[in-house]
């Protein structure tokens, strides 16, 4: 039977039992929020989701390098918000951006998310074709920067920025053996997690390929990958398929609706009352 996580004692009717969770800093069950970029973010519109539900929050990603827009102080008052409620920060794969202008701009750009305080950079190539070992070196930089590497690895050539189905689907798709191969040297090279683009599995396609994430799974386990998920249906599938402990990339604005699944507090049809963990 589930019963209070070691860090419930100051949640609100601690004596209803849950789901067990660990605390941070997780290794399994990580949840990864998505900051300003559907909608702006400031430090008191964080500050409320961080008090309210930071617990459950293990990073917080920019997308589409909305942080190059912002001002500089800014972005290091809304990292430092997030560090003092233990929630890493990532620059999401605006380094293919960055990329397009040579290597010097590359460095300047490590060393300022390292000056700002960042604490993860994410390396993808959704949009550009980027030679294997390139991309390996790269996260050799990034780590020798002294900050993490998280390679994003998808399917679907052209990825990213809400590109229409149509579109996606005239690019294209790699074989998803080609990804697990990707993957795993990713690991090897000493990444510390690989998010698995969703663009061709379960985004903008006319069926899921739930092939792919079988596949990936089997081959690597769940600990060391984190899967896109920024809706409901596909978040619920994968806590539904794979457990409450699966890592997943959501919305800011999901947060509370993803963390109740987790829990097993409440639910859809289908999964209301069966997602339970045992910990002995």
């Amino acid at each position: 039977m589930a019963r209070p996580a070691s860090d419930d004692s100051g949640r609100a009717f601690a004596f209803l039992k849950v789901n067990q969770r660990a605390g941070k800093p997780r290794t399994r069950g990580v949840t990864e929020i998505r900051g300003p970029y559907y909608t702006p973010m400031g430090r008191h519109y964080l500050q409320d989701v961080l008090e309210t539900m930071g617990q459950y929050v293990d990073a917080l990603k920019f997308a589409g390098g909305s942080f190059s827009l912002m001002p500089r102080q800014v972005v290091a008052q809304l990292i430092e918000l997030c560090h003092a409620h233990q929630v890493q920060v990532s620059t999401g794969g605006f380094i293919e951006y960055v990329l397009a202008q040579g290597a010097e701009a590359v460095r300047r750009y490590l060393r300022e998310c390292k000056e700002l305080g960042f604490d993860i950079v994410e390396v993808s190539s959704g949009f550009i074709s980027v030679p294997a070992d390139d991309l390996l070196r790269l996260v050799e930089e990034v780590q020798k920067t002294g900050l993490k590497a998280k390679p994003e690895v998808g399917i679907q050539f052209g990825a990213g920025g809400a590109t229409a189905a149509a579109e996606l689907e005239a690019e294209g798709t790699r074989d998803p053996e080609w990804a697990v191969g990707q993957v795993r040297r990713f690991l090897d090279a000493g990444a510390f997690m690989v998010m698995i683009e969703s663009e061709g599995i379960t985004e903008n396609v006319r069926s899921w390929r739930t092939d792919v994430v079988a596949r990936i799974v089997n081959a690597l386990g769940l600990e060391r990958v984190m899967f896109e998920a920024a809706d409901p249906e596909v978040f619920a599938w994968y806590v539904k398929n794979y457990g409450p402990e699966v890592n997943l990339f959501v919305d800011h604005s999901q947060i509370v609706q993803l963390e109740c699944l987790r829990s097993g507090i409440w639910g859809t049809k289908s999964l209301w009352g069966r997602v339970h963990t045992y910990k002995g």
